[in-house]
């Protein structure tokens, strides 16, 4: 604030106030400040953007190349791609697992066909499952599948169905197999690995005196094995 007088002598003085302006702020600040982005909006456009994640798969018994399926995933927007060579029917495939392992809400399990994902309709719906459980979505190039829409949920929910159906179907063939062959007197389960005689011959060692581990050791089988034949020998006894 400046103060301003009157030059002529005797005068009453009059005091002028002038505003005290501010200081001005850089015009670099300022423009450095418009210039940066919204870190809010740009979090929430990166969550509503779903991440596709791919898998590729090839037997390994077969001559293929897992390229085009590659290809076909990158171009359908997957930023990574687990690819690995293995048959479809086997479950311990490591990179189907991890990448199950790193879905998480809002990605998108992308194959490039059905039978890439599994051969089997229970493995599948089984990975469905734990794709489900993660909060993510299935996708499916060839057969043109989706489940982040309403059409590919209602897909989904079909093979759920027929898979229901199928398991009902196995379940009464095996009750109607196992009734029949017990009305033939056939018994189920795994067969004996001693021939009646060989057991015969395994109860009189033991009545002998021969020890259970040397008569397992002479036929070559478990210590379990000659303990079933004794209890069994036991039960049969009247």
């Amino acid at each position: 604030m400046t103060k301003k007088t009157s030059p002529l002598p005797g005068r009453a003085q009059t005091i002028v106030c002038a505003p005290s302006q501010p200081p001005q702020e850089k015009q670099g600040d300022s423009r450095r400040i418009k210039l940066l982005p919204n870190i809010t909006q740009k979090q929430q456009k990166n969550a509503a953007s779903p991440t596709l994640l791919g898998y590729a798969r090839v037997s390994k018994a077969e001559d293929q190349d897992p390229a085009p399926q590659i290809e076909a995933l990158e171009a359908a927007g997957c930023k990574r791609v687990y690819d690995e060579r293995v048959s479809g029917g086997c479950w311990d495939r490591p990179e189907l697992h991890r990448l199950l392992d790193r879905l998480g809400p809002g990605d998108v399990l992308t194959v490039w066909k059905l039978d890439r994902l599994s051969r089997s309709l229970k493995d599948l719906l089984l990975i469905l499952d734990k794709v489900e459980k993660a909060g993510a979505g299935f996708r499916s190039l060839t057969e043109n599948i989706d489940s982040t829409t309403a059409s590919g949920r209602m897909m989904m929910q079909m093979l759920g169905a027929f898979a229901e159906f199928e398991r009902a179907m196995v379940r009464e063939r095996t009750q109607a197999g196992l009734r029949s062959a017990r009305a033939q007197g056939r018994r189920g389960g795994r067969q004996p690995k001693l021939s009646p005689q060989q057991q015969a011959e395994v109860r009189a060692m033991l009545m002998a005196g021969r020890s259970a581990a040397d008569v397992a050791r002479l036929f070559r089988v478990h210590r379990a094995t000659i303990s079933r034949i004794v209890s069994n020998a036991a039960v049969a006894a009247p």
